[in-house]
């Protein structure tokens, strides 16, 4: 459909306009636009007036032009290039919002040259699970074992957990590093370990030391615990300053429910835990659950043993899997 416009009559002059013969009369200054034209013919015609001229415009038939030409011809293609000049803005507005798409950007609209998070990232990192066997572990037999490039640890109503038992990676004992893993559980509690020591005078397979909390429920899962310790250090979603003798709030992350409506049942979890210095990081699928700056000097570990936990209560099953570990 064709539309009318308001096309400026820069060059017309309406007393040099002929019909016959004879000159256009009245207007000694000629109207600056089609609309203004046709609205002063208009009120020539009602005033009785013989107009010699004519225009083109929305209300009147178009004005008969030199033969093989239209009046109407230069506002077609002055509307036909603004159409054209419209789309390759719009193509080019589409090509540069492309090339910027994935960039993340401050809220000035400044490249920030933040990378993307990517769960499955493993640059630099070392698997220390070879999917096979249990080579480079240690944990109690009866509970323990590896199928289908899993780690499973498993209890039974005829074997049931009597004491927290772990399954203790035997290859060092990182000080600063990152962990990766993912798990699956189906009843009870576990956790992750590290940064831990033996206790043989409690019992074979028994750690002390910092745990990245897990339970079928997710009442605990992603916390800070110090096992056969200090208890909690940081609940899921706050940041926490520890001093000797002292637990206190930094700063709220997120709400515990919110957290936790991001935690899947009966399904895989990703596990990030990042250990540098006295700053302590869990990050589960991605989103931060809870950290503590451990400035108790007189009982944090440093350093120490990695491992995972099989908790004392109903029969359970633990799966892990893609076990990576970076150390700085």
């Amino acid at each position: 459909a064709w539309f009318s416009l308001d096309i400026p009559l820069a060059n017309a002059r309406f007393e040099n306009i002929l019909e016959g013969g004879v000159p256009c009369r009245g207007r000694r200054r000629p109207p600056r636009t089609a609309a203004q034209a046709c609205g002063a013919i208009e009120r020539r015609r009602r005033s009785g007036v013989r107009e010699g001229c004519t225009i083109s415009c929305a209300s009147e038939k178009r004005a008969s032009a030199p033969e093989g030409r239209s009046e109407s011809l230069p506002a077609r293609l002055w509307a036909l290039s603004a159409a054209l000049l419209v789309a390759v803005l719009l193509l080019f507005h589409q090509h540069v919002t492309s090339a910027q798409q994935g960039a993340p950007r401050s809220g000035d609209g400044m490249r920030t040259g933040i990378e993307a998070m990517t769960l499955d990232d493993h640059t630099g990192f070392e698997s220390i699970f070879d999917g096979r066997t249990l080579k480079g572990w240690d944990g109690d037999p009866q509970f323990w074992r590896a199928e289908n490039e899993t780690i499973i640890g498993e209890s039974t109503a005829v074997k049931p957990v009597k004491i927290n038992t772990f399954l203790i990676w035997r290859g060092g004992q990182p000080k600063d590093f990152e962990l990766k893993l993912e798990y699956r559980m189906n009843s009870t509690n576990s956790g992750v370990q590290y940064r831990s020591v033996e206790l043989p005078d409690v019992g074979k397979w028994v750690l002390k030391g910092y745990q990245a909390d897990i339970d079928f429920a997710n009442t605990y899962t992603g916390q800070l615990y110090e096992e056969r310790g200090r208890g909690f250090l940081a609940l899921r979603g706050q940041m926490t300053q520890i001093q000797t003798g002292t637990k206190k709030i930094v700063a709220n992350l997120r709400s515990g429910d919110e957290l936790k409506a991001l935690i899947k049942t009966n399904d895989w979890n990703q596990v990030h835990i990042i250990a540098h210095g006295n700053v302590l990081t869990h990050i589960f699928n991605g989103h931060l659950m809870a950290q503590a700056v451990d400035d108790d000097a007189a009982n944090r570990l440093m350093a120490g043993l990695l491992g995972f936990q099989m908790h004392v209560g109903p029969p359970m099953k633990l799966e892990l899997r893609n076990i990576w570990l970076k150390n700085f």
